[in-house]
């Protein structure tokens, strides 16, 4: 198994509004350091950014609390599906992977159609636990009992062979 680390839509223009006191440090918390584990194993980060914002508005900027690096992969994309009409699975296949894990913005939409999109194409896939923000109070929660999801010590784990 080959995976991969999908950052989806983590931009100013979409996380942004009220949202619970610490939330969207805590979910870049995790995506931070699995996106780190990634890197040293040598595995793509694959940023995500949806265009619906304008590529040359403020919108379309990552939010500071994500860390990323030169190496990370990047697809732009108009759909909620990351896979639609985007080179992403043709990149993925490129680089031999077979299973992403998918985080990010936002749960209901860009993250479950990414989810199901990766599926759909023959990869296994996962949500990243703590990893995901939501756009609606109970969309996180909604995604959890529903989708399977992987823990940071589990890739860690998984890595380390």
């Amino acid at each position: 198994m080959k995976p991969a680390l999908l950052i989806i839509d983590l931009q100013t223009g979409f996380v942004s509004g009220p949202r619970r006191r610490g939330e969207i440090e805590e979910a870049c918390e995790y995506i931070n350091a699995t996106s780190e584990l990634f890197r040293n194993a040598g595995l793509p980060v694959v940023i995500v950014q949806d265009t619906e914002c304008g590529k040359e508005s403020e919108g379309y900027e990552l939010i500071p609390e994500v860390v990323v690096q030169e190496t990370d992969l990047r697809v732009e994309k108009e759909w909620s599906n990351s896979f639609w009409k985007t080179p992403l699975e043709e990149l993925l296949l490129d680089q031999g992977v077979d299973f992403v894990v998918v985080c990010g913005f936002a749960a209901e939409h860009c993250v479950t159609f990414t989810y199901n999109g990766a599926r759909e194409r023959g990869f296994g896939a996962a949500i990243l636990q703590n990893g995901i923000l939501g756009e609606h109070p109970n969309a996180v929660q909604s995604v959890v009992e529903a989708r399977p999801l992987i823990s940071y010590s589990v890739i860690a784990s998984m890595l380390k062979r």
